[in-house]
């Protein structure tokens, strides 16, 4: 899998061959990523694929307001309800 020139500067100091097998790539670029990121995220691993990523590790390598986006956009509700309005807006 080829990660895109603009992308690598979400990974400094890593080399084009470490890349494809990190483990926090979903994560780095479902944090971080922006739209030309996820668009070639998404078009390289299938939806399935990331949702079973975000039930997985998504509770630990997401910060809470990702992990609740992501939540939304896959319609997943993994790890039991997303506590949005306790966590994201406490007010």
């Amino acid at each position: 899998m080829e990660i895109p020139q603009e992308t690598r500067r979400l990974f400094p100091g890593y080399a084009d061959a470490d890349l494809a097998g990190l483990p926090f790539l979903i994560a780095r670029l479902l944090e971080d990523g922006d739209e030309a990121d996820l668009r070639w995220l998404t078009r390289n691993v299938p939806e399935a694929d990331l949702a079973a990523w975000l039930e997985q590790r998504g509770g630990r390598q997401l910060s809470i307001r990702s992990r609740a986006f992501w939540d939304a956009v896959l319609d997943r509700r993994a790890g039991g309800e997303v506590p949005i309005r306790k966590d994201l807006w406490p007010l």
